[in-house]
């Protein structure tokens, strides 16, 4: 069983930046995805950011050239940097390991 804990959500206006972490720990595997989804009040939770362990990235439409993810290897721990915040980016944003394992979420608002 992999655990998540993630950190650094928080309330910024349009145009700013936040940084998400979202630290693994237990029981990791060699090869592995680790991403972040996010829920807004209202709507499904859906896609934002991917890495595997081999680097490779995907993005959302919404959020590419925006957000960039990156990772720690040895720390264990997956980033999501987040710029040019809109105020549609607000939701709780989950990390999740292997798409089985999940965080218990972090919230970001965006606005005026």
């Amino acid at each position: 069983q992999v655990q998540l804990v993630e950190s650094g959500g928080g309330s910024v206006q349009p145009g700013e930046s936040l940084r998400l972490s979202c630290a693994a720990s237990g029981s990791t595997f060699s090869t592995y995805v680790m991403g972040w989804y996010r829920q807004a009040p209202g709507k499904q939770r859906e896609p934002v950011a991917g890495m595997t362990s081999g680097g490779t990235t995907t993005y959302a439409a919404s959020v590419k050239g925006r957000f960039t993810i990156s990772r720690d290897n040895a720390e264990n721990t997956v980033y999501l940097q987040m710029n040019s915040l809109k105020p549609e980016d607000t939701a709780v944003y989950f990390c999740h390991y292997n798409f089985h394992s999940w965080g218990q979420g972090t919230q970001v608002t965006v606005s005026s």
